[in-house]
């Protein structure tokens, strides 16, 4: 045997230390969640809930509360505007904006227009497609800005799809010389065997005025170009 209990003396001593025992790995689950459990006072997953996890309305209020106290960090504004623009509830069937996603765009709109203000060097292409798609939404329709966003996209990644996109928005915007010279790009970064479809589609965007469309969703990005 390890211990001897036959002697008083032992017995208290080894009964001693099995209640200290006791009292560290009880303290430890209820104190720091010891075993895996994600339950405890101490523990950094907040008892249970992974950064993965955590609500959504707690992810933009963070992102919000960092922006507001650094109103000259463009870098704050960018992860506020983002933060705002991609929890906004979607409808996972369907793909578009719940009527509560809707009334959460007008926060990312306000975010983004900020973080513009400040001027950065470098405007974020990926912020600025995530805002393409919000001001192509229903109830918060606006033209003008989801051109601007468009034409930061193709700046920073010129090819057919981003030219094409940005004609389509600028004819739906009014913006005719713009659309023409976007769609000239597009026509030109087109294969030979792809050329026409594509000088037809933005023909017809041109036609139809303000009544293009981007064909973009909730999750990103526009409808698909052949190439």
């Amino acid at each position: 045997m390890l211990f001897d209990l036959r002697g008083r003396g032992r017995r208290r001593t080894v009964q001693g230390i099995y209640l200290g025992l006791a009292v560290l790995m009880g303290g430890g689950l209820v104190l720091f969640g010891v075993g895996g459990t994600g339950v405890g006072l101490f523990n950094q997953d907040n008892n249970g809930t992974s950064s993965g996890g955590t609500s959504t309305n707690t992810l933009v209020s963070s992102a919000r509360k960092r922006a507001q106290a650094n109103p000259r960090d463009a870098g704050a504004w960018l992860a506020y505007t983002k933060r705002a623009a991609a929890n906004a509830e979607v409808d996972l069937t369907t793909g578009t904006y719940t009527a509560k996603g809707k009334q959460e765009l007008p926060e990312a709109a306000r975010a983004w227009s900020h973080y513009l203000g400040l001027k950065p060097k470098t405007i974020d292409p990926n912020a600025a497609q995530l805002m393409a798609n919000v001001f192509d939404t229903d109830g918060l329709s606006r033209p003008t800005d989801r051109s601007a966003a468009l034409q930061i996209v193709a700046q920073a990644r010129p090819s057919l799809a981003t030219f094409r996109n940005l004609a389509l928005g600028a004819y739906a915007a009014g913006q005719t010389r713009l659309g023409d010279l976007a769609a000239r790009e597009a026509v030109a970064k087109a294969t030979k065997q792809n050329r026409a479809t594509v000088k037809a589609q933005i023909d017809a965007a041109k036609k139809a005025g303000t009544g293009a469309s981007l064909g973009t969703n909730a999750g990103g990005g526009a409808a698909p170009v052949a190439r």
